[in-house]
């Protein structure tokens, strides 16, 4: 009986035992699948916000590639703004001068035409006399003289002061005439022109609304431009990428300007040089642009339309668009010696023709971007840049 209650008690231990391990492994296998449950919704988490940054990256890239476009299609119509008004500008500073021309011309003639005027009642009032005294002779002495025969002499004596009143009137006669003729030539040249000058300031007027018209759009342009936020990583590469292209353009020209004659640099010119435009240097060479890069030139600040001069003579090398800079002009003074002209209105002078000291070669404006009127302003030898402020004085 003792031995079947210890043997009782010895399966019940067992079963517990059992119990306990299968409970226990039970446990295990729960904890086990409950981790690997959770490991799975973190793995889906975790993929679910790779995704999520993925997809945000895309978008970027997308917008960052858009932004890019439509800054590139803004920097192509600013660019076609710019070259519209430049083109106006120019057309309208002909015009201007041929009105300056005209209304010379008109008041040259004007003068002639008062001489001519005046000369007319001097001739008038010497006919005039003439004829009197004619008449007061009268023909009927004239023929009684004729047929006197007393006096020979006496009578040949007065027939002659006869012929020669007789010639000095018709010579008045002729010089009168004359004077008709070209008071009447002036009186049609003062006409003409008056007419020139009628159309070619209804010409101005219409130039300078579509002149008007231009900005207001360049303006727009401008603002839309000024709208894509660059940050300073991205203006810095803006503007290397603009200087390495005029650094490009500068070598090329350089080496188109090998062949020029009769150019001998400026070498010998430092501080005899005019600057190119009054106006208040408003960025010096040297000082800091964006980053590490530094003006090559300076920025001199003058009002729009302000006549652009050459600081010496040489010949046009460059006369277009540049990214960054607008309407630029370069001009070759030989030796290695170049000056451009950037951010102009309009540009006055073409590739190829040889200006002097002084010469007026471009108009002042905000071409290239710019949001204040001006003139960017840089001398080069041999492609490296110098400070303007050594030259010009």
């Amino acid at each position: 009986m003792m031995f079947l209650t210890l043997q009782h008690k010895s399966n019940n231990s067992s079963v517990i035992t059992t119990i306990m391990a299968v409970g226990l492994l039970l446990f295990i296998f729960s904890f086990q699948v409950l981790s690997q449950d959770k490991a799975v919704k973190n793995t889906d988490k975790t993929n679910q916000k790779l995704n999520d940054i993925q997809q945000a990256i895309s978008q970027q890239k997308r917008a960052l590639n858009t932004t890019k476009v439509k800054i590139s299609d803004l920097e192509q119509q600013l660019k076609a703004d710019d070259i519209a008004i430049g083109q106006i500008a120019k057309t309208l500073s002909t015009t201007s001068n041929d009105l300056n021309d005209t209304q010379k011309k008109l008041s040259q003639l004007s003068v002639e035409k008062q001489q001519f005027e005046s000369e007319k009642k001097q001739q008038e009032k010497i006919l005039a006399k003439q004829l009197r005294a004619a008449y007061s002779t009268g023909h009927h002495d004239y023929l009684k003289l004729i047929l006197n025969q007393e006096n020979s002499a006496s009578v040949q004596r007065t027939i002659t002061h006869y012929q020669y009143l007789n010639k000095a009137r018709i010579n008045e006669i002729e010089t009168f005439k004359e004077t008709i003729v070209q008071l009447n030539k002036i009186k049609t040249q003062h006409q003409a022109q008056v007419a020139q000058l009628q159309q070619l300031t209804q010409a101005q007027n219409q130039q300078k609304q579509i002149l008007e018209l231009s900005k207001t759009k360049q303006k727009q342009t401008l603002k839309a431009l000024n709208s894509k936020q660059l940050n300073g990583q991205q203006i810095l590469t803006k503007l290397e990428q603009e200087e390495a292209s005029i650094v490009a353009l500068l070598k090329r020209m350089a080496e188109a300007a090998r062949a020029a004659e009769n150019l001998v640099g400026l070498s010998k010119l430092k501080r005899k040089l005019s600057w190119p435009v009054r106006g208040r240097i408003q960025h010096s060479f040297g000082t800091r642009k964006q980053g590490y890069l530094k003006w090559k030139g300076v920025f001199l600040s003058a009002p729009i339309g302000r006549q652009v001069k050459t600081v010496h003579s040489g010949t046009i090398l460059f006369s277009d668009w540049l990214k960054g800079y607008g309407l630029v002009s370069v001009v070759d003074h030989g030796d290695g010696y170049m000056s451009l002209y950037g951010h102009n209105q309009a540009l006055l002078k073409s590739v190829g023709d040889r200006v002097e000291a002084g010469e007026p070669i471009a108009l002042i404006g905000q071409s290239g971007g710019q949001t204040q009127s001006g003139l960017y302003f840089e001398i080069r030898h041999a492609g490296r840049a110098m400070n303007p402020k050594l030259w010009c004085r």
